[in-house]
């Protein structure tokens, strides 16, 4: 459960947050919901960036499901090298490609059931598909970047990302969830970085507790 304290300072979070990153979104390059599902599920355990470079490629060859399902797990191994654990990657594309074609008919489910039905697809991704692609806000994406900001800023207490979010989503209204996510991201990326956060640059600082303040002056 969310401190009485973060419920103090979300007001003035959500407002830095709106200042900063108004237009929030993910940055992995997409141009309908099945390459969405597809890059996000690539995204794991790499960088955007990384990905962004072999999807062209990869959408060049595999368009749609029905194509990506015909595949073998092989034949995608090169193209996803780049990204590491790319033979487990190219088990699953097939495998999600298989099941959106044999469940689906080929399209992305607008469900949070249906995709977490689907291999390689969790909360988080199925959280920014239905968010992004179809503009429904059935969760906010926990990754990373979004776990070590919302723990420094003291707005929950939990390690794993299925507690986070739930405690995200008790303090953020729903209509935000999807752009928070991503504005949390963006921040945890370019700011609030792992190693060496940008305190003295940080819009938040004042606001966190990480440095020693709990609520805004």
């Amino acid at each position: 459960m969310p401190t009485e304290d973060a419920h103090q300072r979300i007001s003035i979070i959500l407002e830095r947050l709106r200042e900063a990153y108004p237009e929030a979104t993910t940055e992995l390059r997409w141009s309908n919901p099945f390459e969405l599902l597809i890059v996000t599920v690539l995204s794991a355990q790499t960088t955007d960036k990384k990905v962004n470079e072999i999807s062209p490629e990869l959408f060049r060859r595999y368009p749609t499901a029905e194509a990506l399902a015909q595949a073998h797990p092989e034949e995608l191994e090169p193209l996803l090298r780049p990204l590491g654990y790319y033979r487990q990657k190219a088990r699953t594309l097939v495998s999600l490609a298989r099941q959106l074609v044999e469940r689906h008919g080929g399209e992305v489910p607008r469900s949070m059931e249906a995709l977490t039905s689907l291999s390689g697809v969790g909360r988080k991704t199925a959280s920014i598909v239905l968010g992004t692609a179809f503009g429904m806000r059935e969760g906010i994406a926990v990754d990373t970047h979004v776990s070590r900001v919302a723990q420094r800023l003291g707005l929950t207490r939990h390690k794993t990302p299925e507690k986070i979010e739930q405690d995200l989503m008790k303090l953020v209204p729903r209509e935000e969830w999807t752009w928070f996510g991503h504005a949390m991201v963006l921040h945890g990326r370019y700011v609030c970085l792992a190693r060496r956060p940008q305190c003295s640059q940080c819009i938040l600082a004042d606001v966190c507790p990480r440095l020693g303040v709990t609520v805004a002056a």
